[in-house]
């Protein structure tokens, strides 16, 4: 059996245990995009399925099929001599029952769970060893915010309490940075370069750096930029006054019914005040209004207007209190609505909304919630719609002091009612991908030149939809996420990833020990055999980066933050004794 890294393992007996480093646990859409890139590194990995795969996917002795909760489908995969076991189902419930068998089978093993509930994973992590928490939102949501801004990420990296996102930079006759030494850039402390590719010769980004070379036409890298935060606008006068007749529209919008009543109301107590004035010349205006006033909401008062009065009065007094019950019954109740219910929240989440360069979240879901959360701690303002009111993160937008609008997103209206116009970018990310690509092109029809960024869970329709509806962005999370998982099972402390290609590069930190391969060398010299790109060294409290990074000698105690093909992740751990932090 010949892997990705032309490394040939004998192929076993199929009624024998397997003896992988890693097993994927669940084949989803996922789960076998994970098992796919891991094959795809050189890892030694098994699948587990409850169903049989598709005939011609992979060889039968690499997918196990059976009852993923069983012991003796985990024994058949090998989970007793296992290293790593990732839990891709989207069940959290599932995976958390295959974890304590695991556990049970095999106690040291180490567990890269799959899990929707954040809160869940963090009290896992804290509990038991070896256990890593990670979800499909929390990985993807940060890519679909970078996304929004404009930037077209193939990765990100956690560095210095904020996500850096990832991209690839092709130098074209044109590029800006073409002639411009890579010194230059490694230097800078707003961008980590993570890998180099030269036309012309075969070199490391750290030899390439030490040798002066300067970028030419057909030259790759891969840069990781740090996000700028955005600084609050200051509102001009134009702008509070376009504020202030905006919340003025709404007031009159979404209190319609109610003011309708009201006006019905004061026009029934102007024409019982104007009739007792008219029909009697000895009551003032005072007595009539305010015997007026009482009859209809039913409070009394001045009674003797009306029982001195003649019966044509009384009787017009009786219809005006049988019209005054009726009205000021339905005045009461529209204004308890309008104050007490929703739609007064409602009203204050519209006469808070941003007018202009803010952007538009559809679907607060898991994705969504992070979206927002990512665009506003870099500084964005965001306005969110959800359809569902009693989703569950909207407590939690509520508490950030996101507005949220509680609407059909793929109505023109609901759009209009955002400012679209004005927006700088829409983020369609319900789970429904049609939904999705509804509300794409509603926006689209409202504001043409908007920048429009869909979910879509099928990596290669998302392609297909992007080119035939020139959408800015059609990213599915599955793709986005897949690639940490593999780092995670790859092993370590995983600060980031990225995807180029068939390329996997993770960023992770190691501690320097005493039996380290590391150890008592320089960067400079580890590089060319490696294929390592040093982001920076932790060493005795202080932080070492740019040129001195190169010629740092580490010692034991050190920690260092690299990059490295994930390929060679695996035999860093393998021939390491304790080589990474875990977390």
């Amino acid at each position: 059996m010949t892997f990705g890294n032309g490394i040939t393992h004998p192929t076993p007996d199929a009624t024998l245990p397997r003896q992988p480093q890693i097993i994927v646990c669940g084949l989803g859409r996922t789960g076998f995009r994970i098992f796919s890139l891991l094959r795809q590194q050189g890892a030694d990995v098994i699948g587990v399925n409850p169903t049989p795969l598709p005939q011609g996917c992979y060889p039968s002795h690499d997918i196990v099929v059976g009852d993923l909760q069983a012991a003796a489908t985990l024994q058949r995969a090998g989970i007793e001599v296992a290293h790593t076991l990732l839990l891709a189902n989207s069940d959290d419930a599932l995976n958390l029952a295959i974890l304590t068998q695991a556990r049970l089978l095999n106690p040291q093993i180490r567990i890269i769970n799959r899990l929707f509930n954040a809160s869940l994973g963090e009290r896992l992590d804290q509990t038991l060893p070896r256990h890593v928490s990670m979800s499909v939102a929390a990985l993807a949501g940060p890519l679909f915010a970078f996304a929004a801004l404009g930037n077209r990420a193939i990765g990100q990296i956690r560095l210095f309490d904020t996500t850096w996102p990832m991209h690839e930079e092709i130098i074209r006759e044109d590029h800006p940075w073409r002639g411009q030494p890579l010194r230059g850039l490694w230097e800078s402390r707003q961008r980590m370069l993570i890998y180099y590719w030269s036309a012309q010769h075969r070199i490391d980004l750290v030899s390439a750096v030490m040798a002066g070379h300067r970028l030419q036409p057909g030259d790759r890298l891969i840069v990781a930029t740090r996000p700028a935060r955005s600084r609050p606008h200051q509102r001009s006068a134009a702008q509070a006054w376009r504020r202030l007749m905006n919340t003025l529209h709404q007031v009159r919008r979404r209190s319609r019914a109610a003011l309708t009543v009201l006006l019905a109301l004061m026009l029934t107590i102007a024409i019982a005040t104007g009739t007792y004035v008219g029909t009697s010349l000895d009551t003032s205006l005072v007595d009539a209004l305010y015997f007026a006033v009482g009859m209809i909401t039913g409070a009394g008062g001045q009674e003797q207007v009306a029982e001195t009065a003649t019966a044509a009065i009384k009787v017009f007094t009786a219809v005006m209190m049988l019209v005054g019950a009726g009205v000021i019954g339905v005045c009461y109740a529209l204004l308890n609505d309008f104050i007490l219910g929703t739609r007064f929240h409602e009203f204050w989440n519209v006469a808070r909304l941003p007018q202009q360069q803010h952007y538009v979240v559809c679907g607060l879901g898991g994705v969504g919630y992070r979206i927002a959360t990512q665009l506003q701690t870099l500084g964005h303002e965001v306005v969110v719609i959800e359809r569902d009111a009693q989703s569950r993160f909207l407590g939690a937008a509520k508490a950030l002091n996101l507005p949220v609008i509680i609407g059909d997103a793929s109505l023109a209206s609901t759009l209009e009612t955002v400012q679209l116009k004005r927006a700088a970018a829409l983020v369609a990310v319900t789970s429904d991908d049609t939904v999705n690509l509804e509300i794409a092109l509603t926006a689209r029809s409202v504001a043409p030149r908007l920048a429009v960024v869909v979910r879509n869970q099928d990596p290669e329709f998302a392609q297909q939809v992007q080119q035939v509806f020139e959408f800015d962005q059609v990213m599915s999370p599955t793709e986005l996420a897949a690639p940490a998982f593999a780092a995670a099972a790859l092993g370590g402390r995983i600060l980031g990833n990225g995807m180029a290609g068939h390329h996997l590069w993770v960023a992770i930190a190691t501690l320097i020990t005493p039996n380290h391969p590391f150890c008592q060398q320089t960067i400079k010299a580890l590089a060319p055999t490696t294929d390592l790109v040093p982001l920076y060294i932790e060493s005795q409290g202080h932080t070492i980066h740019g040129l001195d990074l190169l010629e740092f000698v580490l010692q034991s105690g050190d920690i260092l933050y690299m990059t490295l093909p994930a390929s060679r992740l695996e035999q860093l751990w393998r021939h390491t004794a304790t080589p990474l932090i875990t977390p």
